[in-house]
């Protein structure tokens, strides 16, 4: 399900937050609150490539704060599930204490609002979405289950909204930080591919 350009499927659930707190009734749009958030999910705790993504991205929640994101994860599992996990040092095979917020799904409905529930084994697929101040999803990306995702392409990705938002230009392909921007023009377009067309 493709859900770029709509709004962000909102619920309300348990979940553990990144002070290691567990709370009842985590909602989503009350934490985004007009902020851009990432809302990422992942297969099932203590699986093999899911502790990798989510310690690539608390390595990088930094970035995320400083570009004033929210960062929310999601899985199948129970808040204690979760909660074990973080409890487990990295050199023991666990994921310690990540920095964001940990959203349990026990009942399997957020996966399905987000239409990215596994047909055969009933687990999240590998999805990230970004989410605008206005609740609009503008970039999705979905994975099966082998292959993890790069956080830096989604850094990337808020970067792009970021400079869309704040300069109105649009980002061609390769585009990354501090590069040019295009015009959405005829003229715009002869212009970016006459002084960039080494770097596509």
């Amino acid at each position: 399900m493709v859900l770029v350009s709509r709004c962000a499927p909102d619920f309300t659930s348990s979940a553990v937050l990144g002070s290691g707190e567990i709370v009842d009734n985590f909602n989503l749009l009350d934490c985004i609150n007009k902020k851009e958030a990432i809302v990422f999910f992942w297969p099932m705790d203590f699986t093999f490539v899911c502790p990798s993504e989510l310690i690539a991205c608390d390595k990088r929640y930094v970035e995320f704060q400083k570009r004033n994101v929210e960062v929310i994860g999601v899985s199948i599992d129970s808040v204690f599930v979760h909660s074990a996990w973080r409890n487990i040092p990295i050199s023991q095979g666990g994921i310690g204490s990540l920095q964001y917020t940990m959203v349990s799904d026990v009942k399997h409905e957020i996966i399905k609002k987000y239409g990215i529930e596994h047909l055969d084994k009933g687990v999240a697929l590998r999805a990230s979405f970004l989410i605008d101040k206005l609740g609009i999803i503008r970039h999705q990306v979905v994975n099966d289950l082998p292959f993890g995702r790069n956080f830096d392409e989604m850094i990337r990705m808020i970067d792009a909204l970021q400079f869309h938002e704040i300069h109105g230009l649009l980002c061609p392909a390769q585009w990354s930080k501090n590069k040019e921007g295009l015009e959405a023009s005829q003229q715009g377009v002869m212009n970016y591919l006459i002084g960039n067309f080494s770097q596509l």
